[in-house]
């Protein structure tokens, strides 16, 4: 691997040039593990790295190419298209033909930006052999790499950098990049600060070291870092106390209707530089759990609005989750169908396997006619006002578990009305009804 200019940015020079350097994902790169078992096999292989930003995608790739001696072709999936896959395919072919006939790893960054018709172009070169394809993506693979594509791919995940590691590279830098001395509370702060991510540490120490050289500060402190850095400090360690204390907030405040406050949490979160995907979730969890059947539009606006976020992005995206969390605050509530579910789960969690009734069985067969599956089963459609009256649907000697009590508010109490109708005719016709 060519040294780094001396005027690249610190995480370029500091990029691994071995697997020995590389800093954390030791559950694919340590002794016997199937990342290192790979690079040592001395066979290439194709593969997809899937994880955060700044957790080393690039620089194994990169290293698997000087490992297996092969000509490495970079292509963004951001940036590049079809062109570019066919240049790397031309220049693939002309270093097979060559007089090394040397091997070809092509990268794409952020694999999963490309369509399908441009990931389908790979298929074939990969399927001959004419080049490696290693493709790196911080998006679930299963949902946004073709299948085909996926099928002849390992993939490799790799998780966010602990402190422990994080901590390492600022010592690393420190000497690369003649860093003052920095305390341990500025330290603390710097590794939350990256999350996990260690180009965001390289990039947040190279801004330290241009600025402690203009202010010719000789140790940096955590005031005199906060104080540099100001907004870009302001971030949530995601581990920590104070970041589930704020979310913690944001959703009691949606739950206690009150929508100045729910605000004011979500927009301490998304100024604090949490994810909005993740806010996005648990917005969407609010809506199941907290108001329910009691105004079913909540889970649309709430999808719609994760949508929204995923379409626009950051700022314009945020937007529709503020317009989200306000729905939520100010809709009737109802956690009736969680508290339900939980029931639900609980009793089958203890209870024994029953057996489904005859009259519930499916009879796709004739013997299974035979044995009186699906005897008896009333059809509800047929039935007065598409319901089957005194027709039981539990376990025979199950009484009426009761999970779902709907609350007197929104929907739900038009659904409470009609399930006690629903009870009465199933007593008029010597049957349980359905919820008790």
């Amino acid at each position: 691997m060519t040294p780094a200019s001396p005027h690249a940015p610190l995480a370029e020079r500091l990029r691994p040039r071995s697997l020995d350097e590389v800093v954390g994902q030791q559950q694919v790169l340590g002794p016997g593990k199937p990342l290192r078992l790979a690079f040592e096999s001395g066979q290439p292989h194709s593969c997809i790295l899937w994880g955060p930003p700044g957790t080393g995608k690039t620089t194994i790739a990169r290293l698997m190419a000087q490992a297996f001696d092969a000509q490495f072709i970079s292509i963004s999936a951001v940036l590049g298209g079809v062109k570019d896959i066919r240049d790397a395919v031309e220049r693939a072919q002309a270093a097979l033909d060559g007089l090394m006939h040397q091997r070809t790893i092509v990268f794409v960054d952020e694999v999963h930006r490309f369509n399908k018709s441009q990931q389908d172009a790979f298929l074939p070169h990969v399927e001959s052999g004419l080049f490696t394809f290693v493709g790196a993506t911080t998006e679930n693979p299963s949902f946004e790499v073709n299948g085909a594509l996926l099928s002849r791919a390992t993939v490799y995940v790799l998780q966010p950098l602990t402190p422990e590691d994080l901590k390492e590279i600022v010592v690393r830098a420190q000497a690369q990049q003649a860093l003052p001395a920095i305390e341990n509370d500025a330290i603390e702060r710097l590794v939350a600060y990256a999350d996990g991510d260690a180009r965001r540490l390289l990039n947040t120490l190279e801004q330290l070291a241009v600025t402690a050289a203009q202010a010719r500060v000789e140790r940096i402190t955590d005031a005199w870092l906060v104080q540099v850095l100001g907004q870009q400090m302001r971030r949530y360690d995601k581990g920590g106390e104070q970041f589930y204390d704020t979310i913690s907030a944001l959703h009691k405040s949606v739950r206690g209707s009150d929508p100045d406050a729910a605000l004011y949490w979500l927009v301490r979160m998304l100024d604090g530089g949490v994810d909005p995907r993740y806010l996005a979730r648990r917005i969407v969890r609010m809506a199941w759990e907290d108001v329910g059947l009691a105004d079913p539009r909540a889970m649309q606006i709430t999808n719609e609005a994760a949508q929204t976020y995923e379409r626009l992005g950051s700022p314009e995206g945020e937007l529709a989750l503020a317009q989200a969390v306000l729905y939520l605050a100010v809709a009737p509530k109802s956690n009736a169908g969680y508290v339900a579910y939980k029931r639900a789960r609980a009793l089958v969690e203890k209870d024994g396997t029953r057996p489904v009734p005859l009259h519930l069985r499916n009879a796709p067969t004739r013997l299974m006619k035979q044995l009186d599956y699906g005897k008896g089963y009333r059809y509800a459609h047929d039935e007065e006002d598409g319901f089957a009256a005194g027709e039981s649907y539990l376990p025979e000697g199950m009484a009426p578990p009761g999970f779902y009590q709907p609350v007197a508010r929104g929907l739900e109490l038009k659904i409470g009305e009609k399930l006690r109708e629903l009870r009465a005719r199933n007593a008029a016709a010597g049957k349980a009804g359905p919820g008790q």
